[in-house]
């Protein structure tokens, strides 16, 4: 639905080997004092309390690598120890060897997972290689005709097996994303009874894998885009989770708007009671209308009453609000609503109080509403004493930021 950062880096997976190394051999280079560049978590204030009972479990969209494991604790900081129970990332659409999740690239997510037992992983599934190369519609329909007769079958077999052997069997798996736009391979739009064909026929496949436990989520972009998402919609039996990519655009729309149109927002709702599913949001944030506070105040406020099994915001720009710096007041609204939120037990009765001698009672004090912390920079700032590597924008991308060495090693043993 929306423009935003590639997730594949076609062309750039077979090389991640090699940037590892050089990384590695960077950093031993470095010494102890190296230092990867991530930005440090801002001191968030005093915690204000904890969020309304039952809070949507939540998380963002970091980066699809090692980066978006490694940011999520940096994140939680700056929200003031709020929990994200949610880690989401991307398969890798280029070539069917990623699309069954190449060695290496899940561990990561799946250590984190596992770490805690109320978190949950969410992985977007790409139905076709070649997923944002742009193929024309007839080379689409015929790879729907196929994938549909059952000749991709074992490229999902291998990845819920792949899941399975890392202990993620309960992955909720985002399967063809968007299909009702234009964007993707996978899209439904020129033959959608063999796309929703297709559909139920990797979910078959990856539910007969022994251990497996996966949700499956159909998660369209909001509104009508090329097709009426209803018309893909593949059945109850193969669906666990109906989900919605929702941005705040196109331009001029208002909330109230993209809550009314076809197909939008309060249509989700009603179409996912109808069928006896919950609700999800995979992507959401800023775009169109710039930095919107008011559509973030009305977007979180809207989870917050609809209880989607997740959400996850787009954190980058133009989108995002921790990792973009051009967002301010929809940044400080984010925080302010989401800062210091936990999951809350369930309340136990009150033990009665001892008897004391009667006094005049005193009013209750008048509750106050949690400041609106500052917004602040996520730029990464150097360690002292330390001088920038410069290896490259390519070396860089995979390491997340500049390696620096410490100007103090001669000194060390002295």
């Amino acid at each position: 639905m929306a423009a935003r950062q590639s997730r594949t880096r076609s062309g750039r997976r077979p090389a991640r080997a090699a940037a590892a190394a050089i990384a590695a051999a960077a950093f031993l280079a470095a010494g102890p004092g190296a230092a990867a560049g991530e930005p440090a978590a801002p001191d968030p204030g005093p915690r204000t309390g904890t969020g309304p009972k039952s809070a949507p479990a939540f998380g963002a969209y970091l980066d699809y690598g090692p980066r978006g494991v490694a940011r999520m604790a940096a994140l939680s900081h700056w929200l003031g120890g709020a929990e994200l129970r949610v880690g989401h990332t991307y398969l890798p659409g280029d070539r069917w060897s990623n699309i069954e999740g190449a060695p290496g690239f899940l561990d990561v997510w799946a250590d984190w997972r596992t770490r805690k037992a109320d978190r949950m992983l969410v992985l977007n599934v790409p139905m076709m290689e070649r997923n944002e190369e742009h193929v024309d519609d007839d080379e689409v329909r015929d790879l729907l005709r196929q994938g549909a007769a059952g000749r991709f079958d074992h490229h999902f077999r291998a990845l819920a097996e792949r899941l399975v052997a890392l202990k993620v069997p309960d992955t909720v798996l985002v399967l063809g994303w968007e299909m009702n736009g234009t964007t993707y391979t996978h899209r439904c739009g020129p033959d959608p009874e063999a796309w929703k064909t297709y559909w139920n026929r990797i979910v078959t496949t990856m539910r007969a894998v022994p251990g497996q436990k996966f949700r499956f989520d159909f998660a369209p972009s909001r509104g009508r885009d090329a097709v009426p998402w209803t018309q893909c919609y593949p059945g109850d039996a193969t669906v666990d989770i109906i989900g919605m990519d929702s941005y705040d655009q196109p331009r001029g729309m208002s909330f109230d708007e993209q809550v009314k149109e076809p197909y939008g927002l309060q249509a989700h709702v009603d179409f996912a009671k109808a069928h006896g599913k919950p609700v999800s949001y995979p992507e959401w944030g800023l775009f169109r209308n710039g930095d919107n506070a008011a559509y973030m105040r009305r977007m979180l406020a809207w989870m917050d009453e609809h209880k989607p099994v997740y959400n996850t915001v787009t954190d980058y720009c133009p989108h995002g609000v921790w990792q973009c710096d051009d967002n301010p007041r929809s940044t400080a609204v984010y925080r302010s609503v989401l800062f210091g939120r936990t999951e809350e037990p369930e309340p136990t009765a009150p033990t009665p109080p001892e008897p004391t001698t009667p006094t005049t009672p005193t009013p209750p004090a008048t509750p106050t509403a949690p400041p609106v912390p500052p917004v602040p920079s996520t730029v990464p700032e150097p360690p002292a004493g330390c001088s920038p590597l410069e290896l490259g924008d390519w070396v860089e991308y995979w390491l997340g930021g500049k390696l620096c060495m410490r100007l103090d090693w001669y000194a060390r043993d002295e």
